[in-house]
């Protein structure tokens, strides 16, 4: 092989490199600097479509990748902070926001490109606050993403003189072959911006134009949605179905605009003819490609996002709904993807902890009613569940000392305190229903029986319980006081108290007449120990509200 050709391909290999370099480093940098603005921006959206489009549109535009507000996007589907719903719009508007690196490339400024460079590097070097840096970083890396791209357009003219190439690129002309060399091609880099960046650079040296890779372009589109369905790996169903929505999508709109543009290529029509003939982007083959990568960005958007809901109906039914009462060993809302937005990832906690505390409560509920009527089926869900609290309780504590360790502002490292708090009494209610359980086994074993007062005393306990088991959790949930619903938990925690005593005086008294057999004054007098720490650990929960909030109940009482 020719020494040149060998020189040309390293100089293209280290353009490639140089270009993916400067693209990372450019996208981290304008990442770092928007801050947690964006992110939270994302999550606090509508379930208005339209609205949803243009923030995606916004937020990917800043940080050039739509890869990352897709991947935080699925990061709050699977934390249960925003639904399918919301979430089809953005990425809607993330896939148009992306099409502004492939604008920028397309702008002539290689004369003073390197100037951006070493600015960047100063910045980087000198400056000390680090949001000075990552602006050093953008300018760095945006120097370096042009030089790259430069470097090979400038090297890949040996590609003219290849008939194997030639043949290759006279077969990429193939409607449906160049969609799927598109598709693989950005599938494998996970960028589209990068792959539509190198199609350009082949365009800029002239050894593509528009007509030979307009269906590669609609290719790189699909290929792009990769890095969705890899966000969405091992998360939950609803995030499986936002990334098979975002890839049916694109599919749709490549085979659909493909379609018309076979039809419309005898014709006097003809789509490439008509933007190669355009004035400003006459002769410049790198702005033909990022217009046409432009185009059908907003075509698909035009087109499919008012169709979005039936495209969600498909989509559900090609992966539908689990309906699975069982409660399965694994956490729902937390995601370690959005550690990187603590404000959420404080928000997915409070969510994981609400979980915990309804599943101690429906397993109190369970377990009453298995001591009640002796059913041994509610027994065995009971001991599932415990399991279940117990791992949530650990994940949950192991997710908050994550969360901790970030740079969270005082009021969410409060709530993180509180959280912490209400899992150890919400654990706790669970090893109480299962010990209600143990007795349950007891009395359906041994055919324990009590009098009907006792049963009559332990159903009133379960009662007081029971509410406040509702009113803590409710005041829980809501991380705010309700002073009603406050002082109705402070006087059932009383009355629960105060019950207490007096059945374990009538149960002495039962026992004293014969009423009762020792066997049944061990079970029942346990019971009721239960039920009070049961009361104790639920009013815990109830005023596990950060000090500020609090507050009012003191004034007010």
């Amino acid at each position: 092989m020719d020494t040149s050709i060998i020189f040309s391909v390293i100089m293209v290999l280290g353009g490639l490199g140089l270009f993916l370099i400067g693209m990372k480093q450019m996208g981290e940098g304008l990442e770092l600097a928007a801050g947690n603005k964006l992110r939270i921006m994302l999550q606090k959206i509508t379930s208005n479509k339209f609205i949803a489009m243009l923030v995606g549109v916004l937020v990917t535009a800043v940080i050039q990748s739509s890869s990352a507000t897709d991947a935080m996007v699925v990061g709050f589907v699977n934390a249960g902070l925003m639904d399918i719903y919301q979430s089809i719009g953005i990425l809607f508007g993330s896939k148009i926001g992306t099409t502004v690196t492939s604008l920028i490339l397309a702008i002539d400024i290689k004369a003073i490109v390197p100037l951006f460079t070493f600015a960047g590097a100063l910045v980087i070097t000198f400056a000390k606050k680090n949001n000075y840096r990552y602006y050093g970083q953008i300018l760095a890396g945006f120097g370096i993403l042009f030089m790259g791209m430069d470097m090979m357009s400038q090297n890949f003219g040996f590609l003219k003189n290849s008939e194997f190439f030639a043949n290759a690129v006279s077969t990429m002309s193939s409607p449906w072959l160049g969609l799927l060399i598109g598709m693989v091609f950005t599938g494998i880099i996970q960028s589209s911006s990068a792959s539509v960046g190198i199609l350009m650079a082949l365009g800029a040296s002239g050894v593509v134009t528009l007509d030979n890779c307009i269906y590669i372009i609609f290719g790189m589109n699909v290929g792009a949605c990769m890095p969705v369905f890899l966000s969405a790996a091992g998360a939950n169903r609803e995030s499986k179905q936002v990334a098979l929505s975002n890839f049916l999508t694109s599919l749709f709109a490549a085979i659909l605009l493909s379609l018309i543009l076979i039809v419309l290529s005898p014709t006097a029509l003809n789509v490439p003819q008509f933007v190669e003939n355009i004035p400003f982007l006459k002769g410049n083959t790198a702005g033909q490609i990022s217009a046409m990568h432009i185009v059908f960005n907003v075509l698909r958007t035009v087109i499919f996002l008012p169709l979005s809901t039936p495209m969600i109906k498909l989509t559900k039914l090609i992966l539908h709904d689990i309906d699975d009462e069982k409660e399965k060993m694994e956490t729902v809302y937390l995601d370690t993807r959005i550690l990187t937005t603590p404000p959420m990832a404080v928000l997915s906690v409070e969510n994981e902890c609400k979980r915990l505390g309804e599943l101690a409560r429906k397993n109190y509920h369970y377990a009453m009613k298995a001591f009640f009527e002796g059913d041994t089926h509610l027994i065995e869900k009971v001991d599932k569940n415990e399991k279940v609290i117990d791992f949530l309780t650990h994940e949950i504590t192991r997710y908050i000392v994550k969360i901790n360790g970030l740079d969270i502002v005082d009021s969410d490292r409060k709530t993180m305190g509180v959280m912490y708090s209400a899992i150890q009494d919400i654990e706790r209610i669970g090893d109480h229903a299962e010990n209600i359980t143990e007795h349950a086994k007891e009395m359906i074993d041994n055919k324990v029986k009590f009098t009907d007062s006792a049963m009559q005393e332990l159903h009133h306990l379960d009662e007081l319980v029971t509410k406040l088991l509702d009113d803590g959790l409710t005041l829980f949930n809501a991380q705010n006081v309700d002073f009603e619903i406050a002082k109705s938990v402070i006087e059932t925690e009383s009355s629960l108290d105060s019950h207490v005593k007096i059945y374990k005086f009538n149960h002495i008294n039962r026992m004293n007449n014969g009423e009762c057999s020792a066997e049944n004054g061990t079970i029942f007098l346990d019971m009721l120990t239960i039920l009070e720490r049961v009361g104790d650990h639920a009013n815990n929960v109830a005023f596990s509200i950060p000090r500020n909030k609090l507050g009012s109940i003191v004034k007010r009482g």
